[in-house]
């Protein structure tokens, strides 16, 4: 499946109905979902592997690696709602994928690779270095989204756990008006993907 045909796809999963400003579910956009997966696939990362979403909201990277051929997904969440409508969107797709719903700092498993956008921090300072240490400790390619400016403070937590990172790609994520403490219409967001090798 060509990028473009993924990206055209998973425009039709909609962004959470009722998103949860604690636990800052900002829906990734089509478009930087099927790049970063697209850069996973390019890396041997996506076909034939098991597959894990952390903080899953509503499903764009498990959906679109089952689209590329994962060997299984999974699509991990806390918020019951975002799992329903996850499933939701991986059934309109035509796409199996497990769901489960877990703490991530719960989450004892082992797979190929690690598909995250977690929390950027901005309600609870440091909320996804959590997902990071589940990430690397689960898998052993790991593709995270974070805030760019945070970065630095990252490399530590990661080289910490024995694991590199081996790329990064800059985007800008547009946060819309989604809760009342938002001053503006739309806010756009410098943020990185980390591509980051485990060494076991």
């Amino acid at each position: 499946m060509k990028k473009r045909e993924l990206e055209m796809r998973l425009q039709r999963v909609p962004p959470l109905s009722h998103p949860l400003p604690h636990l800052e579910q900002y829906s990734t956009p089509a478009a930087m979902a099927a790049d970063v997966l697209y850069i996973a696939h390019a890396s041997g990362d996506i076909r034939g592997k098991r597959v894990v979403d952390l903080g899953c909201g509503n499903g764009v990277f498990a959906i679109g690696a089952r689209l590329l051929e994962a060997d299984s997904v999974m699509g991990v969440d806390i918020d019951a709602s975002a799992l329903d409508e996850a499933r939701e969107n991986a059934k309109a797709l035509g796409v199996e994928v497990d769901w489960i719903r877990a703490d991530v700092e719960s989450i004892r498993m082992r797979c190929d690779t690690v598909l995250q956008n977690p929390p950027f921090g901005a309600q609870s300072r440091g909320a996804d270095r959590p997902f990071l240490r589940t990430a690397i400790a689960m898998a052993d390619s790991v593709y995270s989204l974070h805030i760019l400016e945070t970065v630095p403070f990252l490399e530590g937590l990661i080289n910490d756990q024995g694991a590199t990172i081996v790329s990064r790609k800059t985007y800008k994520f547009n946060i819309p008006h989604m809760f009342g403490f938002h001053r503006k219409q739309k806010k756009s967001v410098d943020v990185v993907l980390l591509q980051i090798r485990v060494s076991r």
